[in-house]
């Protein structure tokens, strides 16, 4: 999957994708896979995303964002490693309240998916292998980055160019891409990071998902595939996490075990365990002079509702749109409308999501008993209504709001 063009070389195509993430390779595909001649660039190796001290996260993927994937083929690669979410219990803390979501009362399918990110990249991995029209460059570092009315171009460290008609920085939080073009961003960190880890357990987890509020934030536990492992999102506060990393295996599983309760017999710790700063960022602008940012150089949010790669895959989902349509009637694929369109659309719903997500935080993440109660109170609530519970099912499953084509199983354009 890797490709040296060779110094003085140049290599022309229509979309330069910049970072290899999730969001980055299932963007490329998705855009070869429509006959767009796409390279994709990435710092590091394609083997180094697949190694299990990588991340060590997984993902959820929704309903909608699983109808893209299968579009652009690389559902049928991974599916043998999801776990489907059939219910997600919302808890706060000890309290008997809670809000039970499940996947029978709106039809036969799953609210959603788990996936390890690891498994997921290795199928991105085999889906660019087989793609025409793909290009994969990569380890590769770009020294130079250069837009203006008529065309891009990326220079990498060995010397040669690529050029396109338009760039696409899907390069993560820190986007270097985005910082060369000016772009700014909004945000704030949170007093919080995760602790993610891998556990065992002798208990099925039987496709639920489990969320629980405690006062240093949300505690996610999370089925995988199998049935005997979950993936955990311990939220604690930033001052204490060094001190439960430090911890060796068998303390810290005990702490985990304290969270976790027994629901799930007894607990194992599979894998390294990593941390993560939390916080939500927003990029002032998603568009400039042949440029769109995507997934997580666009925006990020906390991790409290799981939907962080599904508005990646939106905003993927999205421009394929827009540029398969552009293409279609003989446009510039960076042409000033179509950019403008995918700023309109793709803002407003991350937005949201962001807003939601931050208050959400802020409110289960405190101690303070009256406010406490009043939130047990509305999850109760939700749970007593049927017509309001299903559409913030349908919200989790990623079924509301104006869906790109490849998520509502049509053909882009």
């Amino acid at each position: 999957m890797g490709e040296s063009l060779g110094m003085t070389s140049q290599r022309d195509t229509e979309v330069i994708v910049i970072g290899a993430g999730l969001t980055g390779a299932t963007l490329a595909c998705g855009l070869a896979a429509q006959g767009i001649d796409t390279v994709l660039i990435d710092r590091i190796a394609p083997a180094d995303g697949i190694s299990p001290t990588f991340d060590g996260r997984a993902s959820a993927i929704a309903q909608s964002s699983r109808v893209a994937l299968d579009g652009i083929g690389l559902w049928p690669l991974v599916s043998d490693t999801t776990e489907a979410i059939r219910e997600i219990r919302v808890s706060d803390g000890p309290s008997l309240l809670f809000l039970h979501y499940d996947h029978a009362d709106i039809g036969d399918e799953p609210l959603g998916y788990m996936i390890e990110n690891r498994d997921m990249r290795a199928g991105l991995v085999r889906l660019t292998e087989k793609t025409a029209g793909l290009t994969v460059v990569a380890p590769a570092q770009i020294v130079a980055t250069n837009r203006d009315d008529g065309a891009a171009s990326v220079t990498l460290d060995d010397g040669s160019t690529i050029a396109g008609r338009l760039i696409v920085a899907a390069d993560g939080r820190g986007s270097a891409t985005r910082e060369a073009a000016g772009i700014s961003v909004t945000g704030w960190r949170y007093n919080q990071n995760a602790i993610v880890a891998t556990i065992g357990h002798t208990v099925s987890h039987q496709g639920i998902a489990h969320e629980r509020f405690l006062a240093s934030g949300p505690f996610a536990i999370l089925p995988l595939k199998g049935g005997h492992r979950s993936s955990l999102v311990w939220t604690e506060r930033s001052a204490l996490v060094d001190s439960f990393m430090a911890l060796d295996d068998d303390a810290f599983l005990s702490e985990i075990t304290e969270r976790v309760g027994g629901f799930l017999g007894d607990l194992s710790l599979v894998g390294p365990r990593f941390q993560h700063p939390l916080g939500l960022q927003v990029a002032s602008s998603y568009t400039d002079t042949r440029l769109a940012l995507v997934g997580d150089a666009a925006h990020g949010i906390h991790p409290i509702a799981g939907q962080g790669l599904n508005l990646g895959l939106r905003d993927a989902a999205a421009l394929i749109d827009i540029l398969v349509e552009a293409k279609r009637y003989g446009l510039d694929l960076a042409h000033s409308a179509g950019l403008e369109r995918y700023q309109r659309w793709r803002r407003a719903d991350n937005l949201l999501m962001a807003g939601m997500t931050d208050v959400l935080n802020r409110l289960f993440s405190n101690d303070v008993r009256p406010l406490k109660a009043a939130l047990d109170l509305g999850l109760a609530a939700v749970n007593s209504l049927p017509p309001l519970k299903k559409t913030f099912m349908r919200h989790a499953m990623g079924q509301v709001g104006d869906l790109p084509k490849l998520m509502r199983g049509e053909t882009p354009g």
